[in-house]
């Protein structure tokens, strides 16, 4: 749904200004520019960096990209394998086996594979289209200041930018000084914003350097498995794919080992020779030895200042989700801004960003570490008691491989006392409107509450019903196939929803903007006290709303 532009206020340049332009901040802006809110982005760098970097994303990622028309499933920037993900010790035995062939609790495939520049392109063409967001590439931020209405940062020509002619440049000619109601900085692990801000981080003291390979083969890959990681202390190593025709080595740094050395082009051909690639069958696109590291900040939101992405979180990529978290971030916070610019929430609805936010990062966080303490093990004895350990358990459950990891948000706006309340909800195929797709894509997304063979606008009653009104969210009845379903918003094709809503034992779900769930209920009189309770966690101004 879009809503009418802000209306243009000489007092701010912005409603919301956004540092830094990679995929968070560039997200966030789409989801801004939606709602017809005045953003300006900034980004340090005139042009955007061409090279891979993150290269997967999970089911998640994929639900939310879908708002924006882009489909992962049929998309030829995009790419999937319906493939178990091993580990295999030196000898090539198996470790661990985890479940990336499954379709997901969302409603997508569990892990996706992509170039990310590919994805920064296809977002940055959105942004281009959307007349009240204002792009600033090649400026930075020099200081920033707030008060109880607005925030003032000082920008200034990126220097290294600047100075790329020669000789003396004033970098500072043409300063300029931005004033919006709202900051996001979504600048990166060196983040001017939270510095700026003076939050501290929560340093895990993780620290390992890694070989990044990126190859371009010139002939199809089919080498297998596709996806697998090869626990060799001898040199621990990733191999999976970069998205369509790309793929990814990863080596570890031995002790003792110069980074200078190891990203020569000579030694790359070298660590990738055994794996059958050479320069005469692929192009090395990229070579760069990254520090893997494990912070949070304590603190996402100061005032009218908020952090997202690398800004606020920085993990290793052993469960693939560094990128996938800083996108949450920019989904969570597009809601929760748009409220607030649109005067149907107060200010307070920030504080559930942080603790939600920051406990969800922190368990991907700690996970990825677990994840790198069995992989980067480089002593021979050591690994050797790892495999017995690994192999037991993979005997134990007869070799199933095991589910992908998903966690729960912290404490925040959703109901306390409800079982399954800030999980991530679950989607199936409905038939709505004339259409068969996806819930998100045949009903809508937004706030919801679904009632299955129940009609949640009954159970809800007048009163809250206008309450539901004023955070823009909708009620449907779902349908059972075979049922009563003559007065029903949506037809449970698959039966997702039947059975989901009897696993948890409720008839009502009452779902968020972001996918999750804000609280279950069981009978109408307990779903009017839970919705009672979110509302109230959201702090909505009625009186502000027309």
């Amino acid at each position: 749904m879009n809503a009418p532009a802000s209306s243009p206020n000489s007092r701010f340049d912005a409603d919301v200004a956004i540092i830094g332009g990679g995929p968070v901040g560039t997200l966030l802006a789409i989801l801004l520019g939606q709602r017809g809110k005045r953003v300006t982005l900034v980004e340090r760098w005139s042009k955007a960096y061409g090279r891979p970097r993150a290269v997967t994303y999970d089911h998640e990622i994929a639900r939310i990209l879908a708002t924006l028309g882009i489909d992962s499933e049929h998309d030829p920037a995009i790419s999937y394998h319906d493939e178990l993900y091993y580990w295999k010790d030196a000898r090539g035995e198996n470790l661990q086996i985890v479940d990336w062939q499954s379709q997901s609790a969302s409603g997508w495939r569990v892990r996706y594979w992509f170039n990310q520049p590919d994805l920064e392109a296809r977002l940055t063409r959105i942004v281009d289209g959307m007349p009240g967001v204002t792009q600033l590439r090649g400026w930075e931020g020099t200081e920033l200041v707030q008060d109880r209405d607005s925030v003032t940062v000082s920008l200034r020509r990126t220097p290294q930018e600047v100075g790329e002619g020669g000789g003396d440049v004033d970098v500072d000619a043409d300063a300029r000084v931005l004033r919006a109601q709202y900051l996001v900085g979504a600048d990166g692990a060196n983040s001017f914003v939270r510095e700026a801000l003076g939050i501290e981080n929560e340093d895990r003291g993780y620290f390992f350097d890694w070989l990044i390979l990126d190859l371009i083969p010139r002939e199809a890959y089919t080498a297998q498995p596709t996806q697998w990681q090869l626990c060799d202390p001898k040199r621990p190593t990733t191999i999976v794919p970069g998205g369509p025709g790309r793929r990814r080595w990863e080596f570890m740094v031995l002790p003792g080992e110069s980074a200078e050395e190891l990203q020569t082009t000579r030694r790359a051909w070298e660590l990738l020779a055994p794996w059958g690639m050479t320069p005469d069958n692929a192009e090395l696109e990229r070579s760069a030895v990254y520090r893997f590291q494990a912070r949070w900040a304590k603190t996402w939101h100061r005032g009218r200042c908020v952090i997202a992405g690398d800004a606020a979180h920085l993990m290793p990529p052993f469960a693939g989700e560094g990128m996938c978290a800083g996108l949450r971030d920019a989904f969570a916070l597009g809601w929760r801004l748009n409220a607030m610019l649109e005067g149907r929430m107060s200010d307070a609805v920030l504080d559930s960003y942080t603790t939600e936010r920051l406990e969800h990062a922190k368990h991907y966080i700690e996970f990825s570490q677990a994840l790198g303490k069995i992989i980067c093990i480089a002593n021979e004895n050591e690994a050797a008691e790892r495999d017995v350990k690994m192999k037991a358990d993979l005997l134990a459950r007869n070799h199933q491989p095991v589910p992908t990891d998903v966690c729960h948000l912290g404490p925040g706006a959703w109901s306390a006392g409800s079982a399954h309340a800030g999980e991530l909800s679950v989607q199936g195929v409905v038939e709505a409107n004339g259409r068969r797709d996806r819930f998100d894509q045949a009903v809508g997304h937004g706030w919801f509450v679904i009632g299955l063979d129940a009609d949640p606008a009954q159970a809800l009653g007048p009163e809250r019903l206008e309450q539901l009104a004023l955070i823009e969210g909708r009620t449907a009845r779902i349908a059972t196939p075979g049922g009563e379903n003559t007065a029903c918003d949506a037809l449970d094709i698959d039966s997702t929803y039947q059975q989901w809503l009897e696993k948890i034992e409720a008839s009502y779900v009452v779902l968020r903007p972001d996918f999750y769930v804000a609280a279950t209920a069981s009978s109408a009189a307990q779903l009017r006290e839970r919705f009672d309770e979110v509302i109230a966690k959201l702090h909505v101004r009625v009186r502000d709303v027309a």
